[in-house]
């Protein structure tokens, strides 16, 4: 289900009006207005806690400098955030745990999946 990321995004960022390359996308993309889904992928486990993983291809901006937009986030089964990565207009790249928010330093999508995808491990008790 989660799969590596694609050569889309080792090109670097996006300028508005960039052509994006569709067959690139390997089938991931939905085109919007000025997005296009670069990837999402759910799981849901046994025990109800759910894992989604999301990123969007933008036109790179002062809030968006590396042109994607994203969510990676871990949610328990009582249907609160546990873990939560993401760059929400304004923040900046910023990590969530719980009710705590703090900045962090992005080094790309895939260097962030993995990243979270085993700190999920950890807090589920289950290192990979």
């Amino acid at each position: 289900l989660i799969r590596p990321l694609n050569r889309l995004v080792d090109r670097g960022p996006r300028d508005e009006g960039d052509e994006v390359d569709n067959e690139a996308l390997m089938g991931y993309n939905i085109h919007h207005t000025r997005a296009w889904l670069l990837f999402r992928d759910k799981q849901s486990y046994e025990d109800g806690e759910i894992i989604e993983l999301k990123a969007w291809v933008v036109p790179r901006s002062a809030a968006k400098p590396e042109g994607l937009k994203y969510s990676l986030v871990y949610i328990g089964a009582n249907g609160r955030r546990i873990l939560d990565y993401d760059n929400a207009e304004g923040k900046g790249h910023h990590r969530h745990v719980g009710d705590e928010e703090t900045p962090f330093e992005f080094e790309g999508l895939e260097a962030l999946r993995l990243r979270f995808l085993d700190e999920v491990s950890r807090l589920r008790g289950r290192p990979q």
